[in-house]
């Protein structure tokens, strides 16, 4: 229900916009109402990478790697994770449970796609923060190698940098590859989780 008044609101927002936005650029006409109802109707539609999304609802078994130091070996773990789609196969929704540095580990993601941007967007939380950690990337032609990039702020100051490389090798292998970067320095791999859906 909130998110029905949520996209009405947006919508009657837009309409009474649009004519104002028309001033301040005389050379754009004002979009229809009736158009634009049909316009955003189209970008709220699942699309072919949503269907990828749904294609990796189920059940996974994990493998984790996590390298802490350049050159050294990194740590290894097990885990599990359960995936599904929401609000009718618009997004993908992950429950991931396994360790982190040695410690028990529980994560919740969502996966999206705009319509709108043309951009694949994620959001994580997980039990050893209490932020929402977000990237925004693009995918290869075939969708098969998603891109994403994003940033944190680290304590003491400065920024950390993060590029996640996803990819989706076949209907029940996919490998999540992290890289990440301390307040510009070189970037390194930090972590790597192949993904095993279960038989």
């Amino acid at each position: 229900m909130r998110f029905i008044s949520f996209s009405v609101t947006t919508l009657c927002v837009a309409l009474m916009v649009s004519p104002a936005l028309a001033k301040e650029k005389k050379h754009e006409k004002p979009m229809d109402p009736q158009a634009m109802m049909e316009l955003w109707k189209q970008l709220g539609t699942p699309g072919e990478p949503h269907k990828q999304f749904a294609a990796l609802a189920g059940s996974w078994t994990t493998t984790t790697k996590e390298w802490m130091e350049p050159g050294k070996p990194p740590m290894e773990s097990t885990g599990t994770a359960e995936m599904k789609m929401l609000l009718d196969g618009r997004f993908l929704y992950q429950e991931f449970n396994g360790q982190m540095m040695g410690q028990p580990f529980n994560g919740i993601g969502i996966d999206a796609y705009d319509n709108m941007t043309k951009k694949y967007m994620t959001a994580w939380m997980d039990s050893m923060g209490t932020g929402i950690f977000m990237m925004e990337g693009t995918a290869s032609p075939d969708g098969k190698i998603i891109t994403l990039r994003g940033s944190h702020p680290e304590p003491g100051g400065g920024k950390m940098t993060h590029r996640a490389i996803w990819k989706l090798i076949d209907d029940n292998t996919q490998q999540f590859d992290m890289y990440g970067a301390h307040h510009g320095q070189k970037e390194m791999k930090m972590m790597e989780i192949t993904y095993t859906r279960k038989q």
